[in-house]
């Protein structure tokens, strides 16, 4: 890619969503930004006991964002290609799912107090698997508190991501199906997936290749 650009990348935990950024940052000589989900201190509470800790989760999160989006303001400056394992506009779709209606009240007030103005990224890349798949790739990757994630909370997560990106068009989106390809270890899948990144310039594009196709 010769021009500057910011890519954004997302969808439920266990998808894959950093492993993809730190491949493609690696690919394109990329700035990588990651989200930094492990430094939130009430997160494996949260997965212990979502009722009672999501609030301070969810706040934690948010003055997070203010430093991202600071970050991201700078990195305009330095890099000609960002690569991020987050879309910050995601965070309300968090809150929403987690805190009750003074909660969320709550939050908005705080959130409307700050300033939070991300840039618009040149690509969403959002990536889609099964329930049964994000349970697998979490249980893979052996990370103690999230062995706690029930079913029914990836299946209520992956449900309103589904419905954040049906109504998305703040950016081009790509929606890929993870579930039928591993652009990590497979170095076709790889290159396949990176053709299409590069291809999209405007608009809403699907990438689901046939499983026949990459065997």
């Amino acid at each position: 890619m010769a021009e500057s650009r910011y890519i954004a990348i997302e969808g439920p935990i266990g998808v894959g969503k950093t492993s993809l950024a730190r491949r493609l940052a690696e690919s394109l000589d990329a700035e990588l930004l990651l989200e930094g989900a492990e430094a939130n201190p009430f997160l494996e509470r949260f997965y212990r006991d979502p009722r009672g800790t999501a609030l301070p989760t969810q706040l934690f999160f948010l003055f997070q964002r203010v430093r991202q989006v600071e970050e991201l303001r700078q990195a305009d400056i330095f890099s000609d290609t960002r690569v991020a394992d987050f879309l910050i506009q995601k965070d309300r779709l968090f809150a929403e799912l987690t805190l009750d209606r003074e909660e969320l009240r709550l939050y908005e007030q705080v959130a409307g107090s700050l300033d939070i103005e991300p840039p618009v990224p040149d690509l969403v890349i959002y990536l889609q698997a099964p329930v049964d798949t994000l349970l697998y790739r979490i249980a893979q990757r052996g990370i103690d508190y999230e062995q706690r994630i029930a079913r029914a909370y990836l299946e209520r997560l992956a449900e309103r991501y589904a419905r954040f990106f049906h109504d998305y068009d703040d950016a081009p989106l790509l929606i890929v199906n993870a579930a039928t390809i591993d652009p990590i270890h497979n170095e076709e899948h790889f290159g396949m997936l990176l053709a299409e990144i590069e291809r999209v310039r405007s608009g809403r594009h699907f990438f689901n290749p046939l499983v026949s196709a990459l065997a």
